[in-house]
């Protein structure tokens, strides 16, 4: 159940290039403060028929890093990655995480990496490969080294986040509430430094922005949160490859991209691979 609920997550990022391209020309940082408060909200209201969730709020200050490290820290450096480096390299780079969580949770107390979910994990990437190149070549150049270096510190962040919260797998999810609003703040502050504001200009472009605030940038973290903590973190991983893929049907089926046999190829692979890393869990034998 809890990876099921975990995989929701992975659901809902699905929609996000749909609703950030939709949402108009909101730089990165303030669509990002303004999303998170939206976030930080459903925890918030929550609350009112829960007051004494409020005291999940004190956590260690290891925990309060991990957290604001993890949401503020991943997009903090995916937006750096992309100001300093072609847009399909960066993200390629960034979305190195699941493959990074599958192998790193070889390394957590409890858990064994099989060669099933490695090689699942490598179908998923590959699929991936294909959806954001579009079947084109990717071309790493030297010049583009620093943007490069952040994509992939923001994929070591996120793989680090969400192995590290199984470590606190005590610490109630409503502790992401907290870390949504200290997200917020801190993207706040760095879109005044680095940004100039620029609002919705149509109702469609603001209910994009709630949208974005209550599923991708909002419950799928408490959703990711409960499953990273309580699911099968292997079959999680690699299935997060999914999220592109989704986005990508989610992007035709509102018309803004074609159906093409890319993306069924990458379908196929996704698919298998998410279905070999999890074959343990599927087809687990019954007891006699």
């Amino acid at each position: 159940m809890a990876t099921f609920v975990g995989f929701l997550a992975v659901i809902m990022w699905a929609m996000l290039a749909l609703f950030t391209d939709v949402s108009g020309k909101v730089p990165p940082f303030q669509l990002t403060a303004m999303t998170f408060a939206i976030g930080a909200s459903l925890g918030l209201m929550s609350w009112l028929w829960r007051p004494g969730a409020a005291k999940h709020l004190r956590q260690p200050p290891k925990v309060w890093l991990l957290g604001v490290v993890g949401l503020f820290g991943y997009h903090f450096l995916y937006f750096t990655a992309l100001r300093n480096a072609p847009a399909v390299d960066a993200s390629l780079i960034a979305y190195l995480w699941p493959l990074f969580i599958v192998v790193g949770s070889a390394l957590m107390p409890g858990e064994r990496l099989r060669w099933f979910h490695v090689l699942g994990t490598l179908l998923g990437l590959a699929g991936t490969v294909l959806i954001i190149t579009k079947g084109g070549n990717v071309g790493f150049e030297a010049k583009y080294a620093f943007g490069y270096a952040m994509a992939g510190l923001c994929a070591l962040t996120w793989a680090a986040y969400s192995l590290l919260s199984r470590r606190f797998a005590s610490v109630p999810t409503d502790a992401v509430t907290g870390f949504c609003v200290a997200t917020s703040v801190l993207s706040l502050i760095s879109h005044l430094a680095l940004e100039q504001t620029v609002w919705p200009e149509t109702p469609v472009q603001w209910l994009a922005v709630l949208g974005l605030g209550l599923f991708p940038v909002g419950a799928a973290f408490y959703a990711w949160d409960f499953g990273v903590k309580r699911g099968n973190i292997q079959v999680l991983g690699a299935s997060s490859y999914a999220a592109p893929l989704l986005s990508t049907l989610v992007l035709i089926i509102a018309g803004a991209a074609e159906p093409t046999t890319r993306v069924l190829l990458a379908c196929l692979l996704i698919t298998l691979g998410a279905v070999l890393a999890a074959k343990e869990m599927i087809f687990k034998k019954a007891k006699v």
